[in-house]
């Protein structure tokens, strides 16, 4: 029984000292006066406690009992548990909250009483109230409805929507005797159904279903409660659960307190640019794809900047391999990777673990991985370490040699890689960069042609050794002469006689060498490789030592070897062309440079 109307008023059925008085005002005072006068208060205070609220009008609410539609969920329930065990939830703690909800959970509410919605298609008997639904009354509403949608059922009159047959197979005598209900479909009934209409056949399931953790009780339980209870199976593979957006100082988003950040305004910019700037879409992707979203996450100036800064630094690592591949075409002028520099081979090796460790990132739906992956890639082996290796091979090198050729294909595996790693997360800026490659055809583009495609051939890792042999003694070189141009010296490195030696000497074969492998790497202007210290080596030379711990065939082969490693001041000239100091004269280019240049017939 319910004394109170929609109003929020005592109907009559409340007696007349209650009739027509608001419950939560002069209705209250009069349910204490009627209790003071039978002798049934024993105590009144008024005290501060717990009342629910609207979050709307911020007015409280009044819960009253009605007559409404439910779903026994207790039939279906331990099969749901049973299913969603099964299902690939992200990050894993949340389907024990799921299934918590899905115990605690008896009856689920599908009527609302509201001027929209999909009706609940069911007749009611004008003078005894009985309901009217079966499946001969469904049949007749679906066909009305598949012509004419759902809004059928109000504008129709009802002897179009319940035949005659139906009526008396349910024992009435006329359809004029029936009214249609005003019931609508709680909207999570709605959407939790969709995958009936969304996917291909009955035995399809989702990809991914995406969501807030608020959906746990909401979206995500009404797909797999209705999907168990006709298909006996989950709707979803894949559970991803994100937290919530929050300002930048951790406080909660309201309209009503007028701090949400749109994020229109984030993309497109704010009426006055200098206080709301336009970041872009990439900016406000990047800044999703590094947040932590399986939890709260801030938004505001200060990580929308650094967002924006992040993918400036990107920009210029893409600027860089764009600007030295002009006049290079994969097809003609690759080079095979057994016939590489052995820094090339390695970087290609370098390039196939990153290919395999972001797509796995993208598999686990671990996008904020993806982004330090990318950064760490693009930071610590492009741009620190191998850009700079290689810019006297790109730069000095005659256009068409096969040594600048070399760095050239890496450049170019390298940029596809990058842009297809990071084209889910920043689509603008990879379609752009996709826009100045060189040698790409008009009609490709990043989204047309596939995702990474890293070449087993590139796998090698036993190479890994040798570069990382020769970066370790060139910390040390550069640790020696700190902040000083390392073309004004040579070095000259010591390593006694070992697996460490026949590293180096694979990449300098030589003893003292100007344009070798292992001179690039160090950086020097020459560079000299020897198993002994010099005879002559005077006792105040800069000396730096190190040891190099070699590991290969999965650990089967170690070694730990020291090294030697002196800089001092190189006696030639600078090269006014490449600024090694190679040169006789400072006016003259080097040997390197001048067959270089008469290659090319300059003067």
């Amino acid at each position: 029984d319910c004394l109170v109307d929609e109003s929020g008023f005592f109907t009559e059925a409340a007696g007349p000292e209650l009739k027509n008085k608001n419950v939560l005002e002069e209705g209250n005072e009069a349910v204490i006066r009627m209790l003071q006068a039978a002798g049934s208060l024993l105590k009144e205070e008024k005290y501060v406690h717990s009342y629910p609220y609207d979050w709307r009008t911020k007015k409280p609410m009044i819960i009253r009992a009605s007559k409404q539609w439910f779903v026994n969920t207790a039939n279906v329930k331990a099969a749901a548990q049973d299913v969603l065990k099964k299902v690939k939830v992200i990050p894993t703690s949340a389907v024990n909250r799921m299934l918590e909800m899905l115990d605690r959970r008896t009856f689920w509410c599908i009527s609302r009483q509201r001027c929209w919605g999909v009706p609940i298609p069911v007749f009611y008997q004008k003078n005894t109230g009985e309901c009217l639904i079966n499946s001969e009354t469904i049949t007749d509403v679906i066909k009305v409805v598949e012509q004419q949608g759902t809004d059928a059922w109000w504008t129709l009159p009802i002897e179009q929507l319940l035949s005659k047959e139906a009526v008396a197979k349910a024992g009435g005598r006329d359809v004029s005797d029936y009214v249609k209900g005003q019931d609508v479909l709680d909207i999570w009934f709605d959407s939790g159904t969709s995958w009936a209409h969304v996917l291909e056949g009955a035995e399809q399931r989702a990809d991914t279903y995406l969501e807030g953790k608020d959906q746990l009780g909401g979206w995500f339980q009404s797909s797999l409660l209705t999907s168990v209870a006709v298909r006996k199976k989950a709707p979803y593979k894949t559970l991803v659960v994100h937290g919530f957006t929050l300002g930048e100082k951790g406080e909660k988003m309201s309209k009503s307190v007028g701090n949400v950040v749109d994020p229109d305004v984030v993309i497109n910019g704010g009426e006055d640019h200098t206080k709301d700037p336009p970041y872009g879409a990439d900016v406000l992707r990047w800044w999703v794809a590094e947040s932590n979203v399986f939890t709260e996450v801030l938004i505001g100036p200060v990580v929308l900047n650094a967002a924006r800064d992040d993918i400036n630094k990107l920009r210029n690592t893409l600027r860089f391999m764009l600007g030295n591949l002009e006049g290079f075409n994969p097809e003609t002028d690759s080079i095979p990777p057994s016939e590489m520099y052995i820094v090339d081979q390695y970087m290609l090796h370098l390039l196939h673990e990153y290919s395999n460790k972001v797509t796995d990132a993208y598999k686990e739906y671990e996008f904020s991985k993806v982004v330090r992956l990318l950064q760490a890639f693009c930071s610590r082996n492009l741009s620190n370490f191998y850009f700079s290796v290689i810019k006297d091979r790109l730069y000095c090198e005659e256009a068409k040699d096969p040594k600048r050729r070399s760095c050239q294909t890496v450049l170019a595996e390298a940029l596809d890689v990058v842009v297809r790693s990071f084209a889910p997360i920043l689509p603008h800026l990879a379609e752009e960069v996709f826009q100045y490659i060189p040698y790409k055809k008009d009609s490709e583009g990043v989204f047309r042609t596939g995702w990474i495609n890293a070449s087993s051939a590139w796998k090698k890792p036993g190479i890994e050794e040798a570069i990382e042999g020769a970066c370790a003694m060139r910390d040390s070189f550069l640790g020696s002469i700190s902040g000083k141009n390392a073309l004004e010296y040579e070095v000259i490195i010591v390593i006694e006689p070992g697996l460490l030696f026949e590293l180096m000497e694979a990449l300098q074969a030589e003893e003292t060498s100007t344009d070798s492998q292992l001179n690039e790497i160090m950086m020097a202007s020459q560079t000299t490789l020897l198993s002994e210290l010099p005879k002559e080596t005077p006792a105040d030379a800069n000396i730096t030592k190190g040891t190099f711990l070699i590991n290969l065939e999965g650990g089967d082969i170690c070694e730990q070897s020291s090294y030697k490693v002196i800089a001092r001041p190189i006696a030639k000239a600078k090269c006014p062309r490449c600024r090694k100091y190679t040169s006789d004269s400072s006016s003259t280019p080097c040997p390197r440079c001048l067959n270089v240049l008469a290659g090319k017939g300059s003067t």
